[in-house]
């Protein structure tokens, strides 16, 4: 994920129908020019003079205000973001927390009925690619994909765990520490993402894909697995997983930059359901990576 689209387009200013209806030649001005005028003639006339005293409209309203109110509006709270509509680390942490538990719910389905880990395949790669290039962010896509990438995960966690007893708990917690050491990192400013490293991010990323297609080809129509290949008694799937885990690694940096970048530029509010979103993207794949990674350690660790 190279970029959000909407703190790119961040920078470019809304139209707004109201302008050019205020100031020197327009509409509201010459509206109130004449009605100035009119104010002038009716002021003239006596009787007006009175009746406009007497309705209370006498006052100047360009009064300087008393020393009270100057105090009540010193002492009155600042509209923050919340009262505005704009992003806040808390949205995007309760939608994070929200889609996160849609997921669990989906795992646990799959869990026990593992042929729905072909449904959550496709509805995952659908949705996915949905809310990946809509422009209007959808809560409810979001969470869908939330649920199907639940019954992926759930499925293909069973199938792992009836091999290798106990893997699933290894690798959420290896999700986890993850997790929060990029995290812990990225605050603390010792990790940033920089145009250099995000270039080179995109090449593997792409390249990665490519593979696993080509390997899913390979798998379909001739029954080999590219990464059961050995290098001097290494399976290439174990060097190219621990690639992915840092490419993963690097795409939860890009995600806490965008995160950050988008409440510093005043994003709306209904924005952190795509920044949940690219979360849950990002820590799905790091946990199948690490899955996929252990179950490498641990076969070469029986033989």
């Amino acid at each position: 994920m190279a970029g959000n689209p909407l703190i790119e387009n961040m920078t470019k200013q809304n139209g707004d129908n109201r302008f050019g209806q205020f100031g020197a030649g327009g509409a509201y001005s010459g509206q109130h020019n004449g009605q100035n005028a009119q104010q002038y003639i009716d002021y003239s006339n006596p009787r007006a003079q009175q009746s406009y005293s007497q309705g209370g409209f006498g006052q100047n309203p360009y009064a300087s205000p008393s020393a009270q109110d100057l105090n009540q509006m010193y002492q009155a709270p600042s509209a923050g973001p919340a009262q505005t509509g704009q992003l806040t680390i808390n949205d995007v942490i309760v939608k994070t927390g929200l889609n996160l538990a849609v997921l669990l719910v989906g795992a646990a389905i799959s869990w026990f009925i593992t042929p729905l880990v072909f449904v959550g395949f496709v509805a995952a790669l659908v949705l996915g690619l949905v809310n990946s290039f809509k422009k209007k962010v959808s809560p409810a896509l979001v969470v869908a994909y939330s649920f199907s990438e639940g019954l992926l995960l759930g499925g293909i966690s069973s199938m792992f765990e009836a091999m290798y007893p106990g893997i699933v708990v290894q690798a959420v917690l290896g999700t986890l520490i993850v997790f929060a050491t990029i995290l812990v990192l990225y605050r603390s400013g010792k990790v940033r993402a920089s145009a250099k490293a995000t270039k080179i991010f995109m090449v593997a990323a792409i390249s990665y894909m490519i593979f696993c297609l080509i390997n899913l080809g390979a798998m379909l129509f001739m029954d080999t697995n590219m990464r059961s290949i050995e290098i001097m008694g290494i399976p290439l799937g174990l060097i190219i997983g621990l690639l992915a885990i840092v490419m993963a690694s690097y795409s939860l940096v890009l995600d806490f930059t965008h995160i950050g970048e988008a409440v510093r530029f005043g994003a709306p509010e209904r924005e952190s359901w795509r920044l949940a979103f690219g979360l849950i993207v990002t820590l799905v794949w790091l946990y199948i990576e690490i899955l996929r990674v252990l179950s490498y350690i641990r076969s070469m660790a029986d033989n």
